[in-house]
This record gives structure tokens, C-alpha cells and sequence, in this order.
């Protein structure tokens, strides 16, 4: 039996659809959906299904909607296989998943503070002013380089380390419009991202500081399953820095690279993608090809799994 981590998706993981076969399906999916939409007051089980696409892009409606998804699908894969990991991870709003797979927080506290979170992150900086941008290509330091040497005094800072050869920046709009352009001089790629603000920069605090006070009113429970944290990138199993490590992740970067490489480290040998997409099975294969992966999102992935080789329950 080899050991597992789960592993949860972040924004951007998205689309039109997630999570209906499940709902559809089984009565445990279909209860999460429904305990999100009585405890926020709107239909986030309609976002998911139907739509539109714009509304579900809308920072508010997408974090809670990927939380309300993963947990539906965690539900699934534990009913049906009676799985647990030996580790948990998320990618930004994912470490809300993590928690919630690891019993740190409820379901229903979850789902309400990552809507108070997206529309915090949203209206910390005006639309327009900030922005993201994908650089492939380059080493950590180079990045940092750029970051420093085009910043002419505005906010520009890597935002997520995904895996070698790809690095997020974030910062003021005209900021990241010069470091595109720099990286494109010096022979490499760099994407503009189509997000509405510029996550896990220094831009973000106003939104850490709404966020702290909201979360005084969530209590935390023991971890059942360890989370690696993105802000450290290391193990954490102590309730009480869980609230902490949420409010720097806001406005720090997503260390995603070393945060795998840690639960590698640990001994991890397969890594499961829980809830829509397979954007972080992707980077897996890019930071350890040696790791087996798998995605769970449809009635197709999870008959796609080859359970035998998955660590189950003792």
C-alpha cells in the first residue's frame, strides 16, 4: 500500500458543470450542495450546474463554489472507498478544502467565510489597477529579479512558485506590464492572467485585515489529517495556526512547489486531485514525475482510480 495526500484545487479550476454527476448521483454530494446553498442564501448549486460562466468567474461566487465542489466529491470518495491521506493540501482558496478534509473547520463555516474572502480579495483593489501574469520559463531568481528591477516603485512581487518553469507575479497593472514585457526581451513567455485582482500580493492586506475579523468568529478544531500550508510550505497540525496562516496566505505567496516536494519529503508516493480540473496533477507531473497521480472530479475518475494501490483506511 502506498501512502496518499489529497491534494485540492484553486481558482481558476472552475467551469460550468462541476459537480452535477455527483449531485445527481449520490445523496452525500447532494447534501453539500445543499447545505451551501441554505447557509449562504443563494444558489450555489445553480452557479456550479448551469451558470452562466461570468457569474461563476465572479471572485465571490467561484471560491465558495470550488469549496462547495471539492467537499461534495471528498463526500463521494469517502463513502464510497473509505479513504484517508496521510496529508492535505490546497492551492490558495484549496487550503479551505484542506481543513475541511482535515477537520479543522465545518463544511458550513467554510463556505461562509471563502464567500466573505472573495469578495474581500475583490474589493481590496480597484478592477483595473492590479494584475497577474503566468512567467514561464525562468528560475525563482530571475523572477525575483525582474520583480525588483521593473517595479519603479509600485507593488510587484511572484504571487505563486507552481512548479519549475512557472512562477505567478502579481502586483500593480503597469507593474506586471513592464515585467512582461522584460521577460519577453530576455527571450521567455509570460502570460497575462484573466483574473480581476492580484492575489497573494502585498496589495491583498486590506483584505487579510477583513478577513482576521471575520474569522474570529469561526471556531477550529483539532487536525485529524496534517495540512502543508502554502505560506510556509511546511506540516501543520496545530489548530491554533490555522487562523494566522489563513490571513498571511492572502497577501503571501502560494509556495505550491516546495509545499509537494515537503509531502514527497514525507514519504508521499501517490497524490489524489480532488474536485473539478487537473491542474494540480499537471504541476505534480512537472515537479515529480515519479509520483503517480490521479484527479477525482466525475462518475468517470472515480472509476478511472486503481484503488488497490491507495492506502486505505486502518
Amino acid at each position: 500500500m502506498k501512502p496518499i495526500a489529497f491534494i485540492f484545487p484553486g481558482q481558476g479550476s472552475q467551469y460550468v458543470g462541476m459537480g452535477k454527476e455527483l449531485y445527481e448521483n449520490f445523496s452525500v454530494a447532494k447534501k453539500i450542495f445543499e447545505e451551501a446553498d441554505d447557509t449562504l442564501h443563494l444558489s450555489i448549486s445553480a452557479l456550479c450546474f448551469k451558470g452562466p460562466e461570468e457569474a461563476l468567474k465572479l471572485t465571490e461566487n467561484t471560491q465558495p463554489a470550488l469549496l462547495t465542489t471539492s467537499i461534495a466529491t471528498l463526500k463521494v470518495l469517502q463513502a464510497e472507498k473509505g479513504l484517508i491521506p496521510q496529508f492535505t493540501a490546497g492551492h490558495s482558496l484549496g487550503e479551505y478544502s484542506a481543513l475541511v478534509g482535515s477537520g479543522a473547520l465545518t463544511f458550513a463555516e467554510a463556505v461562509k467565510i471563502v464567500h466573505l474572502r472573495g469578495k474581500f480579495m475583490q474589493e481590496a483593489v480597484p478592477v483595473g489597477e492590479g494584475a497577474m501574469a503566468a512567467v514561464l520559463g525562468m528560475e525563482r531568481e530571475q523572477v525575483e529579479k525582474i520583480c525588483e528591477e521593473v517595479s519603479s516603485g509600485e507593488v510587484l512581487t511572484p504571487a505563486n512558485f507552481n512548479c519549475p518553469g512557472q512562477i505567478v507575479i502579481a502586483g500593480h497593472a503597469k507593474a506586471v506590464e513592464r515585467a512582461i514585457e522584460r521577460v519577453k526581451k530576455d527571450g521567455k513567455k509570460a502570460v497575462p492572467l484573466p483574473v480581476s485582482a492580484p492575489f497573494h500580493s502585498p496589495l491583498m492586506k486590506p483584505a487579510g485585515d477583513r478577513l482576521e475579523k471575520a474569522l474570529e468568529e469561526i471556531s477550529v478544531s483539532d487536525l485529524r489529517i496534517p495540512v502543508v500550508t502554502n505560506v510556509e510550505a511546511e506540516v501543520n497540525t496545530s489548530k491554533d495556526r490555522v487562523k494566522g496562516l489563513l490571513v498571511a496566505q492572502v497577501s503571501s505567496p502560494v509556495r505550491w512547489e516546495e509545499s509537494m516536494r515537503k509531502m514527497i519529503g514525507k514519504g508521499i508516493e501517490q497524490v489524489l486531485e480532488i474536485g473539478p480540473g487537473k491542474v494540480l496533477s499537471g504541476l505534480m507531473k512537472r515537479i515529480d514525475n515519479r509520483i503517480e497521480t490521479g484527479n477525482l472530479e466525475d462518475l468517470q475518475t472515480l472509476k478511472k482510480i486503481s484503488w488497490n494501490s491507495i492506502y486505505p483506511l486502518p
